[in-house]
């Protein structure tokens, strides 16, 4: 039998649950190969399936309680320190706040098979500030779903593999080349994937001091301002409400959705709280494809803003003065 495999067997237990913790805590190594080996192993009855699930459990518990607690003590600043950490931060907080939204604490079922989900769903459920006996029950069934979901597949592939004594073998062998191609196969498509989204929007940012600038000018030769839109969620707004000079707060599905609110006749600038400006550039895109090129997202979104010092203000509802803003359309804006 090949060292690796031993050593797996051997250890089995210990590494399904450090890797898995791990995973959990944020660090972008994927947890699905090492899920599939040991469903595998437990075909050959080398490892136990009921102990591989306790183990997976037991990190997914500890890791995600301690996100929970973190989020509801710190919010959105730990949200953004994951985003920082996740290898899918273009779908990171936007999307699970978004879920939570319409779907509560039966986000936790189904989180951890969406990429960038996962971690930043437990963060999320405690700054909503949803019991911890609720979170911990409606997490350990998610992370059964889930590990359950990739532990039968690998137990499938094993009997399978079984069947054919010549393909078993030759499995044995490369289990841990094979093991060491998926993980890096995972992490790549993760980088590349993050890295062409990047590349997309590098081009579309705005610099605060820009849009500064572009006020500033606005208010001298008295013409109209940019058309500014705050795209953060309910959350985000609780460490500090306030907006940028003349923002509007429009959410990210109802501006794609209403995109006929958006003025043509002047710069659109977008903002979020997304580390890279995620959201704000993803919004950006999906405006450019229906015709509107006028739509830039603000480099740093809200904190950036912040952090050069220049205005902000308690938000006030506005009607917008575009003639496109103006025609009748009722969106429902966040408050």
């Amino acid at each position: 039998m090949p060292i690796a495999i031993v050593f797996f067997v051997q250890y089995a237990y210990v590494i399904l649950f450090v890797w898995v913790l791990i995973e959990q805590l944020g660090i972008p190594i994927p947890s699905i190969p090492i899920l599939l080996t040991a469903g595998t192993l437990s075909a050959t009855h080398r490892i136990g399936a009921t102990a591989s699930m306790l183990a997976v459990l037991a990190a997914c518990a500890i890791a995600d309680s301690i996100w929970y607690f973190l989020g509801r003590r710190y919010g959105g600043s730990v949200l953004r320190l994951l985003c920082r950490l996740s290898l899918e931060a273009s779908t990171c907080v936007s999307k699970t706040e978004g879920y939570f939204s319409r779907r509560g604490p039966v986000t936790l079922l189904f989180s951890k098979f969406v990429p960038g989900l996962s971690t930043v769903a437990a963060p999320i459920a405690g700054q909503t500030g949803m019991s911890f006996s609720r979170f911990l029950l409606w997490d350990l069934a998610g992370s059964i779903v889930w590990a359950e979901a990739y532990l039968l597949a690998g137990r499938f592939f094993g009997d399978l593999a079984q069947k054919s004594t010549a393909f078993f073998h030759l499995l044995s062998h490369f289990a841990g080349l094979l093991f060491i191609l998926l993980v890096l196969g995972f992490v790549a498509y993760r980088i590349v994937k993050q890295r062409n989204f990047l590349a997309q929007v590098r081009s579309l940012r705005l610099e605060p001091a820009e849009l500064k600038a572009m006020l500033d000018h606005a208010t001298e030769q008295g013409n109209t301002p940019p058309f500014i839109v705050d795209l953060r969620h309910p959350l985000d707004y609780l460490p500090d409400p306030r907006v940028l000079p003349g923002a509007m707060r429009i959410g990210p599905n109802e501006l794609k959705l209403h995109h006929e609110i958006i003025p043509r006749d002047r710069d659109v600038i977008l903002y979020c709280t997304c580390p890279s400006e995620e959201t704000s550039a993803k919004v950006a895109l999906q405006l450019h494809k229906l015709g509107i090129f006028r739509v830039r997202p603000l480099r740093g979104g809200f904190d950036g803003w912040k952090e050069a010092g220049y205005p902000l203000y308690d938000y006030v509802q506005d009607v917008p003065t575009s003639p496109a803003a103006t025609a009748p359309v009722t969106v429902p804006l966040q408050s």
